[in-house]
């Protein structure tokens, strides 16, 4: 049975400003690919964190069916609300610690809905490090921004 693989990545020209989100699919067995997609869109003025998020989103939402997948992230804002911060933040109605409202909280909460759906195992990995497949989301992420850039 095949895996699924996401690897996603935004990006962001000025912070904030014109912004793009990438996202890899592979459906892979063992360490063949057997099947690739790939998805890319953005906004005409965002974050880079927004950017992130939509590319993980993106990711689960695109799945038709419940399934089993790796979602691989470089960043740690993602990673780390998602595997952690967000349970405190659900606890405490969508705030932070410090009682101020979570930052594109719209976002983590649809992130949380599509993660629901589905079998998530969370990976980060340095960014710009030579990662292919994150490298490929990174690349997708810049042309989804392209058409918000002057």
């Amino acid at each position: 049975m095949a895996e699924i693989f996401a690897y996603t990545d935004g990006a962001c020209s000025g912070n904030p400003g014109p912004g793009g989100w990438g996202v890899l699919l592979q459906a892979k067995d063992g360490e063949t690919v057997k099947k690739t997609r790939e998805l890319s869109g953005g906004e005409a003025a965002t974050t880079n964190n927004r950017m992130e998020l939509m590319a993980a989103i993106t990711a689960l939402e695109t799945l038709g069916k419940p399934s089993k997948i790796t979602v691989v992230t470089d960043s740690a804002y993602v990673k780390n609300g998602v595997t952690g911060w967000i349970h405190g933040w659900k606890r405490n109605g969508w705030k932070t610690s410090a009682k101020k409202p979570v930052k594109n909280v719209e976002l983590w909460q649809r992130l949380d809905e599509a993660q629901a759906r589905h079998d998530v195992t969370w990976k980060w990995v340095k960014g710009h490090a030579g990662h292919p497949e994150n490298e490929r989301a990174d690349e997708l992420a810049r042309a989804g921004m392209k058409p918000f850039k002057g």
